[in-house]
């Protein structure tokens, strides 16, 4: 299962946030630095309207969502890449996942220390991005030393390395994450062999004050600090950044669905931000979802972003993409709009597809096969 590694400077809200995300209290938020030592680790459904809509379609007994792995990493100081605080830890753990989820204060509260003594989200992430771009530079040249005999003596793997280390270090010098840099298709192969920190996909979450999520989720560009992120976000990363309100979804965990829902209307909002989050960070990581209804139950399944129709049915069982036949498939909207299968098939929406058809998100399918 892919896992996107919650991170940030301490008191910023990552274990909130993964409390909140899990739907637990395994990770403790104390309003100190460096409560969360050991990295927490914890399965979050993907919310996905979909499966409920269809399921009276197909009068399912049970619904079956998709899911990802969350991690609550320890948080990172200035220096972490020589060592500081638990930075060691912090990159060692981080290096493992997938994606990666920065969680930004975008809160004023002087109850609640900040590492630093003031709030400010841009000083906040250049200070994370600076210790990962540090730590890969290091990691680099270690790199580089290792492979240059090798590349002057004419073996052509290391040369090809070489020649990438060559490209990144002046990039990531001007202060620049690898993932920004402009490379071939197989220059970026060569880079993901690096396993670098700063080569990793990443969200921004702005976490805001309760009282500020409903108008900062109305237009996110009338909360001063939610603004400057999404620009910095966008600018120096190309990277999305969403709202959230870890405190809220936190409040919600030990409540019903019926108070949660009283509770978030009282809020004046439908949502904390969380279940956007965890959408968002399903798609970073290159997942994708379609979906399978019937008597017995209505699932979610991932699939990377491009998976054709023998791969999507291996996910179900590897025998069904061993004895791939055929998919019959209709667009969810379709079979919404036009309430059964019948009906698809009526209006030419329900369609036969083959080896080469690309899945995509929504699509719902019945594979035939043959072992």
């Amino acid at each position: 299962m892919l896992q996107a590694g919650i991170v940030g400077l301490p008191n910023v809200g990552k274990s909130t946030l993964f409390n909140a995300v899990t739907r637990t209290r395994k990770a403790e938020a104390a309003n100190y630095p460096f409560c969360t030592i050991d990295p927490n680790v914890g399965v979050v459904v993907v919310p996905d309207e979909r499966l409920a809509v269809l399921s009276k379609i197909s009068k399912s007994q049970k619904l079956v969502p998709t899911a990802i792995e969350f991690v609550d990493i320890a948080g990172l100081v200035k220096g972490a890449s020589q060592g500081a605080g638990l930075g060691n830890q912090f990159l060692a753990t981080i290096r493992e996942v997938d994606a990666i989820v920065q969680v930004v204060r975008c809160f004023e509260n002087d109850d609640i220390i900040h590492e630093l003594g003031s709030v400010d989200p841009i000083r906040d992430i250049e200070i994370i991005n600076a210790e990962l771009i540090l730590a890969d530079m290091a990691s680099l040249e270690k790199r580089r030393v290792s492979r240059e005999k090798k590349a002057k003596s004419g073996d052509a793997e290391s040369k090809r390395e070489v020649a990438v280390i060559d490209l990144l270090m002046p990039h990531l010098d001007q202060g620049n994450p690898a993932l920004t840099l402009d490379l071939s298709a197989e220059d970026r192969k060569t880079m993901q062999s690096f396993f670098l920190l700063s080569a990793k996909p990443t969200i921004f979450a702005c976490n805001v004050a309760e009282d500020e999520l409903a108008a900062a989720l109305d237009n996110p560009d009338s909360h001063a600090f939610v603004a400057k992120v999404r620009k910095y976000a966008a600018e120096a990363h190309g990277a999305e950044s969403v709202v959230i309100s870890a405190r809220i979804e936190s409040d919600l965990i030990d409540l019903d669905p019926a108070e949660a829902t009283e509770f978030l209307a009282e809020m004046g909002v439908k949502d904390s931000g969380v279940s956007g989050l965890i959408r968002s960070v399903y798609h970073l990581l290159g997942l994708r979802t379609y979906l399978t209804t019937g008597e017995k139950e209505t699932r979610a399944w991932p699939i990377p972003a491009g998976a054709k129709c023998p791969q999507a049915a291996g996910v179900i069982h590897s025998d069904f993409e061993r004895g791939f036949i055929a998919a019959e498939v209709v667009a969810y909207d379709d079979l919404v709009r036009l309430g059964s299968y019948p009906a698809c098939r009526e209006a030419g929406k329900l369609r036969i597809e083959g080896k080469e058809y690309v899945v995509k998100d929504g699509d719902v399918m019945e594979f035939r096969f043959n072992v």
